[in-house]
């Protein structure tokens, strides 16, 4: 008997194809320091300034009672 994991099995059985990744094969991680920059080089180069905010008119009761916690607690969202 060959050790076979469990996944392997029961994707070889079903109708389901396996996950596929959504992560390129190509590119590698960069800090996020860097990514930061990056992104404010484009903003600067396009002319793109502050963007808006989300008005929040259709936010859930859940999600204002949330944001009033924060502002409770002295935060900022």
């Amino acid at each position: 008997m060959t050790a076979m994991s469990i996944a392997t099995i029961l994707t070889a059985v079903s109708d389901r194809r396996p996950p596929v990744s959504t992560a390129s094969k190509t590119s590698k991680p960069i800090p996020l320091a860097e990514l930061a920059a990056m992104i404010e080089r484009r903003r600067a180069e396009t002319g793109v300034g502050e963007l808006p905010r989300n008005s929040g008119k259709r936010r859930t009761p859940g999600k204002k009672a949330l944001l009033d916690a924060i502002r409770d607690a002295g935060g900022n969202w």
